[in-house]
């Protein structure tokens, strides 16, 4: 049986997470053809400038499932092989037996071994995932500065490995991602951020998504404040940054509306095929940056809601920037929300996150988004 909104309902739970202690919130539910728009809070704090749902934001991570069906085009295209090595395609980025060993398929579902460049990149998190030892510094220090990504990638390969080449559970690492943003440009002779917005942004019709080459957001956006689990008090802007140091793996600028519009037309097949999205939808445990087990497809999660059953998508974060976007597994309902502050959990005496009222706010807003 269809369910219909509660505007008032679903208003009421966005300002929850607002009143919990979250700058700004804004998002797009999707059930059948009813659409509900929302939005809750600040863009800006200095001058009380509020949010709107059509918002641009920087979406993080949501990134890699641009970047993953740009791939898995060109599978679909006969062009890349899954479960051939890395190394055949990128010998000199990933040498000897790893890049013999390390296949395309197992960069996109993160089981390849490769650890995290971030730590390397970024000294004051040299000490990540021991948050207690890191500090903010670096991010202050980055702001501009302009990385590349073979150097990023580097790292990566340098650093110890997280775990044999296809034998899960996964480690989520950017390195991954940047290594096939690098594929993408051997195979095609084109930069991965001017495939991705040929091949799966302009495919899809997504007027207010781009891969930014600048520093700023474009139109009308949010600041993005960084809390770094309450090390920056108050909470800093870096709305205006170089993202060189993710690229196309977690540089997206998009809208919830967006979101919603591109999640749908991946999951009816729209934008790979049938057959690439069910490689896409094989999942395998993989542990997340913030030591989750999630189930982890070809650049996709799978998310079961309790009591809403499955549901397809992505989150992402960025300093100071953090979206999700979830479709249900019949595609009848969507959605996607973005929030202007990140890290916002103090560390408690263990030097673990400590649970914050935000955290059940946006629980409780996404299971009445996705059932209500």
């Amino acid at each position: 049986m269809t369910t219909t909104f509660e505007p008032d309902k679903l208003q009421g739970a966005l300002t929850d997470i607002h009143d919990a202690g979250m700058p700004g919130v804004f998002a797009e539910v999707r059930n059948h053809d009813q659409i509900w728009c929302g939005a809750a809070g600040v863009a800006d704090l200095a001058t009380g400038r509020g949010v709107t749902a059509d918002m641009r934001h920087r979406v993080g991570s949501i990134t890699k499932t641009f970047t993953a069906a740009a791939v898995l085009q060109l599978v679909d295209d006969g062009e890349i092989d899954l479960d051939t090595a890395i190394g055949h395609y990128l010998p000199d980025l990933v040498p000897g037996e790893r890049g013999n060993a390390i296949t395309v398929r197992m960069l996109i579902n993160h089981t390849s071994g490769l650890a995290e460049y971030l730590p390397y990149a970024y000294p004051s998190l040299a000490a990540f995932p021991n948050l207690a030892k890191t500090t903010p510094a670096s991010l202050d220090d980055n702001r501009f500065t302009r990385f590349q990504a073979t150097d990023l990638i580097a790292m990566g390969v340098a650093a110890p490995a997280t775990g044999q080449p296809g034998i899960p559970p996964g480690v989520y690492s950017n390195t991954n991602y940047l290594l096939l943003c690098q594929l993408l440009e051997s195979i095609t002779g084109t930069s991965a951020e001017k495939l991705i917005t040929r091949n799966v942004i302009e495919r899809a019709g997504l007027r207010d998504t781009e891969l930014p080459l600048g520093l700023t957001v474009n139109g009308p956006h949010s600041l993005h404040y960084e809390s770094w689990f309450g090390m920056i008090d108050p909470p800093r802007d870096y709305s205006v940054y170089n993202m060189s140091w993710v690229g196309p793996a977690a540089s997206l600028i998009s809208t919830v509306s967006d979101l919603n519009r591109f999640f749908a037309l991946l999951l009816a097949g729209e934008i790979i095929s049938p057959s690439a999205l069910e490689q896409m939808q094989r999942t395998v445990p993989v542990i997340s940056f913030e030591g989750k087990t999630i189930d982890y497809g070809l650049g996709l999660h799978k998310t079961t809601i309790p009591g809403r059953g499955i549901h397809w998508g992505h989150d992402g974060s960025v300093w100071g920037g953090g979206a999700i976007s979830l479709t249900s597994a019949d595609g009848t309902r969507q959605l996607s929300a973005a929030v202007n502050l990140q890290r916002w959990n103090p560390l408690d005496p263990t030097g673990k996150p400590h649970p914050h009222p935000i955290d059940h706010a946006l629980a409780t807003f996404t299971h009445l988004a996705l059932g209500g």
